[in-house]
């Protein structure tokens, strides 16, 4: 088998998850998507940037990311 230098791609499938979330933090994303519409000039929906923000907050958490690269 020949070996390259890209290896396997990671399983890549979404998993769907349903969250409930209190009113006053609804109205916080729903503001922050409208920021964001203005300013990127794209209009994306609240459950497209969900994930991106939470990706963003889970990259910048140094102690979370210290224990994950812990053997």
């Amino acid at each position: 088998m020949a070996e390259l230098k890209l290896p396997q791609l990671p399983d890549r499938t979404p998993i769907k998850l349903s969250i409930s979330v209190m009113p006053d933090l609804h109205q916080a994303l729903t503001d922050y998507a409208a920021l964001y519409t203005t300013t990127y000039g794209r209009d994306e929906p609240v459950a497209e940037l969900i994930p991106a923000m939470l990706a963003t907050f889970l990259e910048s958490d140094r102690a979370f990311v210290r224990s994950r690269s812990k053997p």
